[in-house]
């Protein structure tokens, strides 16, 4: 078949839904009999040597900055596969930012259906992955910069002054445009805040990175939105004005477009990185009211019988997980910048929640198979018989798993849910997301 032609004609939206920063265990591994969830009696040591016991979290807030999940963080996390690196890493961010010792411990924290009473509803319904994992070893914009194009293209850091490149292979919004197929990022950051980075540019750019404070709570908070967090994923990558006005949508918009059954073949759909995202130090609630209220959107919408919507986090964001990262296929000969000249892209990240949503999901299923962000791209190569990216989503496994086409959609009528902790927003409440 030629490339573009439709392979899944049933499925006519695919929306991914990235949220920030929390590994499997931390959102979903207290879970009982559903997925590979915290062993009992997890624990990790301190300098110490004296065990720290994963335990629920007495907060739905989270302390800033403790919970890191740099290259270097998530390499020491990793410890070879150990996976015991948590709290000893968590530790000498704590003394570099001026907290105590014993903020540390709560890296291994974990929430459950008592506060995050819609995600667990959500993934005892829909098919759980509990192998997706981050597709490297670091921080977000590494991770969504494989989410769009199948590598980081040696990005090992969230410094958007280094985001000003561009991959031989282009983005799956390049390919897709190239082929006619609609795609979107929609975001949910002020349009100040849109304008400002784009009038920046680059060398804008990396002059304020250069001057501002290390410490995000040193930041004016005008620094601290327009360069310590994202506008949109669109944005991992370099992008032209042109580029960005005919991608990148506000948060309005998505509504609007999923109201009407108008949502575009592909699309990306951002929090708030600012307030809304669930990164340190953001009321986790508050994440998961922006969430709930975007998959109801999708699935009480009339283009719900032909949706496919993936619920899943960038990366771990520093809180513990008990699996350690398998091996996986470099993407590319750039290898990652940084102090290391052994450094591959040769491992996946650290778990990370993640849900399929949609009409013809297998229900009550745990799919147990490997993903990682290019198995997005996976899925949309598969649908349009597209070429892949890079060596990456080229041998990425697909979540089509979790869908059966053969039988009668089992979630045609949408299945009721548990309400989010702080409710859904509704629609006269939207601004509140941005």
């Amino acid at each position: 078949m030629p490339a573009g032609t439709d392979r899944l004609p049933e499925i006519d939206h695919i929306i991914v839904l990235m949220m920030e920063n929390h590994s499997y265990d931390s959102y979903l591994g207290a879970m009982p009999g559903r997925g590979d969830g915290i062993q009992r009696g997890a624990s990790n040591p301190d300098e110490r040597g004296d065990p720290v016991v994963a335990r629920h979290a007495t907060a739905v807030t989270q302390p800033p900055e403790i919970p890191c999940q740099s290259w270097e963080a998530s390499h020491e996390q990793w410890n070879k596969g150990a996976c015991d690196g948590f709290v000893r890493s968590a530790e000498k961010v704590a003394a570099r930012a001026g907290f105590a010792r014993s903020d540390a411990a709560r890296i291994m924290a974990h929430w459950d259906a008592s506060d995050l009473p819609y995600y667990w509803s959500l993934a005892q319904t829909f098919p759980l992955a509990d192998r997706w994992f981050g597709s490297c070893l670091g921080p977000t914009f590494p991770n969504r910069r494989f989410l769009i194009a199948g590598t980081a293209h040696g990005l090992t850091t969230d410094e958007p002054a280094k985001c000003f490149d561009r991959p031989p292979g282009g983005t799956i919004f390049d390919l897709l445009t190239r082929y006619g197929i609609s795609c979107t990022n929609y975001h949910s950051a002020s349009p100040a805040r849109v304008v400002a980075a784009r009038l920046l540019g680059r060398h804008g750019r990396r002059v304020v990175a250069r001057v501002a404070p290390s410490s995000a709570r040193r930041r004016s908070a005008a620094l601290h939105e327009l360069e310590s967090k994202l506008q949109c994923t669109n944005d991992v990558f370099a992008v032209s004005v042109l580029h960005h006005l005919l991608h990148v949508r506000s948060i309005r918009h998505f509504f609007a477009d999923a109201a009407r059954g108008s949502l575009p073949a592909f699309s990306i759909v951002d929090p708030s990185f600012v307030d809304y995202s669930e990164e340190t130090p953001q009321d986790v609630r508050l994440g998961e009211r922006f969430a709930a209220t975007v998959i109801s959107a999708v699935m009480n919408g009339p283009a719900w019988p032909r949706s496919l919507l993936l619920w899943l986090y960038d990366e771990h964001g520093g809180y513990y997980d008990h699996v350690p990262p398998p091996a996986a296929v470099e993407p590319d000969d750039t290898a990652p910048d940084c102090d290391d000249p052994t450094a591959r892209y040769d491992r996946y990240g650290f778990r990370v929640p993640a849900v399929v949503v949609s009409p013809y999901a297998r229900s009550n299923a745990v799919v147990h198979e490997t993903f990682d962000h290019t198995s997005v791209l996976r899925l949309l190569e598969d649908k349009w018989n597209l070429p892949s990216l890079t060596r990456r989503d080229a041998g990425a496994a697909s979540p089509i798993v979790a869908l059966d086409l053969d039988a009668p959609p089992a979630f045609l009528t949408p299945p009721a849910l548990a309400p989010p902790a702080l409710g859904y927003a509704a629609a006269p409440d939207y601004d509140f997301l941005a």
